[in-house]
């Protein structure tokens, strides 16, 4: 989602007749476009922000812009104010579309210009969007959440679930296979919600099988899921729909009962199991992927035990594994027996210990076999090698001519390995 919103900030950005620079030396504006999940990426945005004292000083029309998550919350746009004097705008995530507006305030009276939303308003179409890829897009078809899991700040970020037209979604997408699109990812908080703020309800299910019939579109993917609203007739759809990739990404965070209730997920350990298994059962081929966190506060040595109970039944292709971080205003942040680091990491390493065999074990299967590819750019490793990603969002790394980008291609794999899978190309399609 925040890598969306910093391709709007740049189309905005190159309308107004800025270029991207890759020094920062160089740059006229920097932007941070910030994350609140975790607090390593919140130090960070902190650490950068000093670095750029310095520079502000040597080049002071140089502008700098803080927007995102982070300065959703009032403490930390005071924080700004009072120790980074020299950030010059300040914005977050429901008014992404006053950036040029912002920047013109800020050039006609220099100082802190600070514009932050705290709800959203109506959800604004036609922003110019510099996307990073010309053969694969993302496109919002929401934005928000209504969860309110309780070690997260997303709701208090990002405002309520609001549904974007499904009219503007397909005009979207349409145009995207006009200039060679091939590939789309539909994003939300929590696509399996798609619709039901509309006037005239949709399921997300009836969407995927709309966006499905636009010609020149060849890959659909989505994100996230959650299980609680994950339908039969989503699962249907995957499964009849020749664009949808075999890919779910279905984060269970915790696999005991006990853990889920305190965090809000609203399902238990055996309706997720029952569910991944029905998703098995109905898609060939699909690969399975997931969030998992450890040491949310009270997790006891049996509740760890049910969380590695679900990742050995499930046996996912691949994982994001987070270790609890307390996120201030969450309601997590304030629940007793946080447990202590040692014994996070602990269980944290155990955790690899049990998914990593599991993804090697399935990527072994695939050896010899021979897969479709969209050639996604050249290795950042190797650059005699390309890289790119299967249906089942494998990625995948083998020798050809960079004239492959943006093409789907067929490869044979020849060194499965826990993360990637290597290969010869056998065709070019």
């Amino acid at each position: 989602m925040n890598e969306h919103d910093s391709e709007k900030m740049a189309g905005m950005l190159e309308t107004m007749g800025y270029e991207s620079t890759s020094n920062e030396k160089e740059a006229d504006l920097i932007i941070y476009n910030t994350c609140l999940v975790r607090k390593n990426a919140e130090l960070k945005v902190y650490g950068n922000l000093g670095h750029l004292k310095t520079l502000k000083k040597k080049k002071p029309d140089l502008i700098i812009a803080v927007c995102g998550c982070m300065t959703q919350k009032k403490e930390i746009r005071d924080l700004i104010k009072e120790k980074y004097s020299h950030v010059d705008i300040v914005f977050g995530t429901h008014n992404i579309h006053k950036l040029p507006e912002l920047i013109a305030n800020h050039k006609q009276n220099p100082g802190m210009v600070i514009d932050v939303w705290e709800e959203a308003g109506d959800i604004v179409e036609d922003v110019p969007v510099r996307r990073k890829f010309g053969f694969k897009a993302f496109v919002n078809v929401m934005h928000g959440c209504n969860n309110f899991c309780t070690y997260c700040i997303v709701p208090y970020t990002r405002g309520r679930e609001r549904s974007r037209h499904p009219d503007n979604i397909l005009k979207e997408i349409e145009q995207l296979a006009k200039q060679g699109c091939k590939e789309v990812t539909l994003l939300g908080q929590n696509v399996n919600s798609y619709g039901k703020t509309l006037e005239n309800k949709i399921t997300f299910a009836k969407l995927l099988r709309m966006v499905n019939e636009i010609d020149g579109i060849e890959r659909i993917r989505f994100t996230t899921s959650h299980p609680k609203d994950l339908s039969d007739e989503l699962i249907y759809t995957i499964r009849d729909c020749e664009k949808v990739c075999e890919h779910i990404h279905l984060p269970f965070q915790a696999g005991s009962n006990n853990i889920l209730k305190k965090m809000n997920r609203k399902y238990t350990k055996e309706q997720y199991l029952e569910l991944a298994e029905k998703i098995k059962k109905e898609i060939p081929g699909v690969a399975i992927t997931t969030d998992i966190i450890v040491g949310f506060p009270g997790e006891t040595e049996e509740d760890f035990k049910d969380t590695l109970d679900v990742v050995k039944k499930v046996r996912f292709d691949s994982a994001f594994t987070f270790i609890y971080s307390i996120r201030k205003g969450t309601p997590a942040a304030k629940m007793e027996n946080q447990i202590p680091d040692d014994i996070k990491h602990k269980r944290f390493q155990k955790l690899l210990d049990t998914l990593y065999p599991i993804s090697l074990e399935i990527n072994k299967k695939l050896k010899d076999k021979e897969i479709k590819v969209l050639v996604e750019e050249v290795s950042k490793a190797d650059d005699t090698k390309l890289t790119g990603r299967t249906r089942t969002n494998k990625v995948v790394h083998f020798k050809g001519d960079k004239s492959l980008v943006g093409n789907i291609v067929t490869v044979k794999i020849t060194n499965p390995k826990t993360w990637t899978l290597e290969g010869v190309l056998v065709e070019e399609n």
